[in-house]
């Protein structure tokens, strides 16, 4: 951890506390580079919309330029940082959020070793939003780590996949990048990477994947602000036959992004 500010401060003892007692919110993450961001007015778009459903509270332009002066004050002279903006409940809970902003470390440039992730049946509340309420979300990852696995990939009750547990996936059939079509948070990379990949040229689609036609399917990669492309090894116990395309097509869309200033 390199900082953390509440409203463009340090907090105190007692403004910790509130923050932490209370698992309400919304975040977004993001990975800065040289003082720059990929995606930041999906960032904003991002927290426009939590605002707005979580707090009851409209996000204009002079609140942005706010925002955006909150994220270079924590980060002071850090040029390379993740960077994590958090609207939690202010001390006058009729009034507007504060944000939490903290600076920690940047994440790896490189992705880590292939995933071997455990399918479970999980929906997140609110799962539009990155929000707070990670217990169930903490729980299943946990479970998973426990069984042996090193992550999780959420099943709907209606047995279409969903999206992991801090990451969106996506899959390849042979000849194009599929998107699952399930109620999950559309992540920034993902939007990111579709954006680039229509433009690029590259074959794609978005549609329901149920959990059994995922035998049929070549890769997985799990697709974060993190890492856009790690692998996926494995499902359960379904090795996925991975010559790494998926990573490469996805690799290559991520390269074409282009950085926008802090």
């Amino acid at each position: 951890m390199l900082n953390v500010e509440l409203n463009g401060q340090t907090p105190d003892l007692a403004q910790l506390h509130r923050i932490t007692a209370l698992n309400y919110g919304h975040y977004t993450s993001l990975q800065v580079r040289d003082q720059q961001v990929r995606g930041l007015a999906l960032h904003l778009a991002r927290l426009a919309d939590g605002a707005e459903e979580l707090f009851g509270h409209r996000i204009g332009v002079a609140e942005e330029h706010r925002l955006l002066g909150l994220i270079r004050h924590a980060l002071g002279g850090v040029r390379d940082a993740s960077v994590r903006v958090t609207f939690v409940p202010g001390s006058d809970e009729q009034g507007p959020p504060d944000v939490l902003v903290s600076v920690l470390d940047p994440a790896p440039e490189e992705p880590g070793p292939p995933l071997r992730v455990q399918s479970v049946v999980y929906e997140r509340d609110l799962p539009e939003h990155k929000h707070r309420a990670t217990m169930g979300l903490s729980y299943r990852l946990r479970e998973a780590r426990l069984a042996g696995f090193d992550d999780a990939l959420f099943l709907g009750r209606d047995g279409l996949v969903r999206e992991g547990t801090s990451w969106n996936v996506a899959f390849w059939d042979g000849s194009q990048v599929v998107w699952p079509v399930a109620p999950a948070l559309k992540g920034v990379t993902m939007v990111l990477l579709q954006i680039a990949m229509s433009i690029n040229g590259t074959p794609w689609t978005l549609r329901p994947i149920d959990a059994e036609e995922l035998t049929s399917l070549a890769a997985a990669a799990a697709v974060s602000t993190v890492c856009p492309a790690r692998p996926v090894a494995s499902i359960d116990e379904l090795p996925l036959k991975d010559d790494g395309l998926l990573v490469e097509t996805l690799q290559e869309a991520w390269a074409t992004v282009p950085w926008d200033e802090l």
